[in-house]
């Protein structure tokens, strides 16, 4: 079930929140948590169909797991049965995810070997396979790790992995930071209030920004490689490179909002990533709870910074080539990983010598603040954010791209290494007074000028805070009768992370 779909906003979500306050009460418990749970089985159930079921039994199996490596706390069996339980959440989700990629590959080259290619029926993948997974395996390790208890209610374990506002799309969240709001929350009105605004924020990111530039970034994507000139492809990248965005922090802003309606208080997904200064500070703000994932589950396990500085580096290509794979069964995102963990290689790199440079000789120049690339051409401040966003924009045309071959020609158009070919869609052909209004609003609502210049006025003219609210509440209030509008005459439109 969508968030942005009519079933969801009028009918599944208020009926919910009817029941869930019917008692009256602001503290939430064992009754919220039965009907959250019976509402986020109806929720899955409603796109995933029988893969319930497979869902129901990865429950269950790690809700059983997390015990018996709890009960053999401090002993080789709570290793072993640690083993056990993370090789069958990966089993699931290689069969699930990876069977056809796998075969496709090897199939590719049995032909040399003069072997018949193997035939494997194609598998279909289920809704959040890989969050679902990576929220299971963090459960049972954090219980080995003693990070948290292993969870005996079967309603609070089934909560957790089921919660339906983070289920499909993140953000990953870790037991221990859910553990103590299952058994107890208290919603009050500012925060049910804040839970509103968000959710409206989210929507409009997602209906009125992330929808429109969706569009164009689709059809220039499918465009004849022979015809597509640099316009069309910079144009198609800009305009994906904000779907993107508003897409999942439009995804995540609703599903934070979501919980806190209901008492639940989730981490933060993103923090202004188009900002970033380098790629190293890009995914310290993009996607957050995968990326500490990756670092407390695998970067930190391999040794993280307690190992030689190449050994470090080798470590952070693994992590992103597996952040690649997760994100999609194609070599396409391996190579938008491995782009990424090159170029925090190459930033370690270079910080390292401009550290050992700087401690040779004295520093007569006071350093960039925040940049993590000094040298060079990049000593201009605007230069680091220049380079981030280039970076980053040249990785999603391999995260968007159907297939390899397409990418590298979408990059040759982007570089003016082709020579296109006439077409009837013009470049002003998609330039639409609509999407114009979304370009605009994306690139001022990708950074935080807005609420700080509203922060920073009501901080200097406390009599301007009033107004400052009023405009903040009119502001919200046209953004969610526009996204309700925007809901009612587009067609269905899913939220890109939901194949992952």
């Amino acid at each position: 079930m969508l968030f942005t779909e009519p079933t969801f906003l009028f009918l599944f979500l208020p009926i919910l929140l009817a029941l869930y306050f019917i008692k009256g009460s602001r503290e939430h418990g064992t009754y919220g948590n039965w009907l959250l749970l019976v509402a986020s089985v109806i929720f899955y159930a409603k796109g995933g169909g029988t893969f319930t079921w497979l869902m129901l039994g990865s429950i269950t199996f790690n809700y059983w797991m997390a015990i018996a490596v709890n009960r053999a706390e401090g002993t080789p069996a709570a290793g072993r049965r640690l083993a056990f339980a993370v090789a069958v959440n990966l089993a699931v989700l290689g069969v699930f995810k990876y069977a056809n990629f796998f075969a496709d590959n090897v199939n590719a080259l049995l032909p040399i070997l003069g072997v018949r290619p193997v035939v494997v029926p194609r598998v279909l993948l289920p809704i959040g396979i890989s969050f679902f997974s990576f929220h299971a395996i963090s459960y049972v390790v954090d219980v080995y790790r003693r990070d948290a208890t292993a969870q005996k209610s079967p309603v609070h374990a089934a909560l957790y992995l089921l919660l339906f506002p983070q289920l499909i799309a993140g953000p990953i969240i870790r037991y221990r930071d859910l553990a103590d709001q299952l058994a107890r929350r208290v919603v009050t009105l500012d925060d049910f209030a804040d839970g509103v605004k968000r959710f409206i924020i989210g929507l409009s990111k997602k209906v009125l920004i992330a929808n429109v530039v969706a569009g164009p970034a689709d059809q220039i994507f499918g465009m004849p490689f022979a015809e597509l000139s640099p316009a069309h492809a910079w144009l198609g990248i800009v305009c994906y490179t904000l779907q993107i965005y508003f897409d999942f922090s439009g995804y995540s802003d609703m599903a934070i909002g979501l919980g806190r309606m209901f008492g639940f208080r989730f981490p933060e997904n993103f923090r202004w990533p188009y900002i970033a200064d380098s790629v190293q500070a890009f995914w310290r703000r993009w996607h957050i709870s995968l990326s500490t994932w990756f670092r407390d589950y695998l970067y930190i396990p391999l040794g993280g910074n307690r190992v030689s500085v190449a050994r470090r580096y080798v470590n952070l290509v693994i992590v992103f080539f597996l952040c690649g794979l997760w994100h999609g069964a194609s070599w396409n995102f391996v190579i938008w990983g491995l782009w990424h963990g090159s170029f925090l290689v190459l930033e370690r790199v270079t910080s390292n010598r401009g550290d050992r440079t700087a401690r040779s000789r004295p520093n007569t120049s006071p350093p960039i603040p925040g940049s993590a690339v000094r040298s060079g051409v990049l000593a201009w401040p605007v230069w680091p954010h220049v380079y981030t966003l280039v970076v980053v924009m040249i990785g999603w045309v391999f995260f968007r791209a159907d297939t390899l071959p397409g990418a590298i020609a979408f990059l040759k158009a982007m570089a003016g290494a082709t020579t296109a070919a006439p077409t009837t869609y013009t470049v002003q052909w998609y330039l639409t007074p609509e999407l114009w209004l979304a370009l605009v609003a994306g690139a001022i609502g990708s950074t935080p000028w807005a609420p700080a210049l509203a922060d920073r006025l009501a901080a200097r003219r406390p009599q301007a805070a009033w107004g400052v609210s009023l405009l903040s509440s009119a502001t919200l209030t046209a953004l969610l009768v526009a996204s309700i509008m925007n809901v009612a005459a587009r067609t269905y439109n899913p939220f890109i992370y939901f194949r992952f």
